[in-house]
């Protein structure tokens, strides 16, 4: 499968698209075929490792992990034998919590993380936004206190 794989901090040019090997689910995972992800703060402040305190957790010379993305909107290929919430051919978005790998064709995560099943009426594109953009929009108007009627 292909994915963008970055194995050094740095400026936008150390990420590369690459063949990885494509994941298997665990017995509670299900794998995720990627239609939609999207970049956010979140992401570049890691492949910069900004603030510096980044490589405490995420490794302090090189990333551990190597294929950035917290944010995705897929369909679930396969599951795991002890899934019960998802089947093949629901279509999922969410949030990779701190495992990342968004940027890739496929991704494994366990059944019981962030994801819930897209509704039907929003693209890939548009769901795939929701848990990082569309979230941090919400907490603003609520700590603004925005009302009906106010521009």
């Amino acid at each position: 499968m292909k994915a963008v794989v970055y194995t050094q901090y740095g400026p936008p040019g150390v990420l590369q698209l690459k063949e990885v090997e494509k994941p298997v689910p665990k017995d509670n995972e299900i794998l995720l075929n990627v239609k939609a992800t999207a970049v956010n703060s979140g992401d570049w402040r890691l492949r910069k490792a900004d603030p510096l305190g980044v490589r405490l957790f995420y490794g302090l010379m090189k990333p551990k992990i190597n294929i950035l993305g917290s944010v995705f909107s897929g369909v679930v290929e396969s599951a795991g034998k002890d899934v019960k919430l998802f089947k093949s051919g629901d279509e999922v978005f969410g949030h990779t919590d701190m495992r990342l790998g968004a940027y890739a064709e496929y991704i494994c995560l366990p059944e019981d993380g962030s994801l819930a099943i897209k509704p039907n009426g929003i693209a890939h594109t548009e769901a795939a936004v929701i848990p990082f953009g569309g979230t941090t929009a919400l907490h603003f108007i609520e700590k603004a206190a925005v009302k009906p009627g106010q521009k």
